[in-house]
């Protein structure tokens, strides 16, 4: 209720203060993300003190149906796409995505579990459509981003591969990292020849800087 009535104290539900660390790094008005792994919009959220308070707006990637209706609902400043990120070779077709609330996977029912086990929801199945960022990006008609955060529970290299660095390299790159140790090399190699490392904002997500 008070988050609805516009208090800023109630407008930051990112984990760990991630969305008070973007802010300091990303000082401007008026900027472009695309969050994949979007969920309702508010929940766990890295963009909606952006878009609420700082005026963003951007693209919204959530596959899951149930999912993206309430997040086109709570985030009427950005567009919102139905699709699952995939690597190049999976594009053009559909794959079936676990559901499991803030943990839906794509071929991993075990980690989608864990998800479900705390909001106490129902295990199903959903086909969704298979799209690399490069095809979003494209379908948006997005010409820059300033900030892309990728949560796809441990499929985000995956997506990296979809992402055609030289025409959409964004300025941020945020990537969740259920297992930094054994992600982070895979990111340094695909990112190394347009990004530095910049750190951990938490203990599973690390920040990427294009090296302009």
């Amino acid at each position: 209720m008070f988050e609805a009535l516009g208090s800023r104290r109630y407008s930051r539900p990112a984990l760990y203060g991630m969305d008070a660390q973007l802010e300091r790094i990303l000082s401007r008005e008026g900027g472009t993300f695309l969050e994949a792994g979007a969920h309702d919009g508010y929940t766990q959220s890295n963009t909606y003190y952006l878009e609420r308070f700082r005026g963003w707006s951007g693209i919204l990637v959530e596959p899951i149906p149930e999912l993206r209706e309430r997040c086109a609902k709570r985030r009427p400043g950005s567009r919102v796409v139905g699709a699952a990120v995939v690597g190049p070779e999976s594009s053009g077709g559909e794959v079936t995505l676990h559901f499991g609330d803030l943990m839906s996977a794509v071929g991993n029912a075990g980690h989608a579990a864990q998800g479900l086990s705390v909001v106490g929801r129902p295990a199903y199945e959903v086909s969704v459509p298979a799209k690399t960022l490069t095809e979003i990006l494209d379908e948006t008609s997005t010409r820059a981003v300033d900030l892309m955060v990728l949560d796809l529970e441990g499929h985000e290299l995956d997506a990296l591969r979809g992402l055609d660095l030289d025409r959409f390299a964004p300025e941020h790159l945020l990537l969740e990292a259920l297992e930094p140790a054994e992600q982070k090399p895979g990111f340094d190699r695909e990112l190394q020849s347009r990004f530095d490392f910049v750190g951990e904002l938490s203990p599973h997500d690390l920040l990427y800087r294009r090296r302009d």
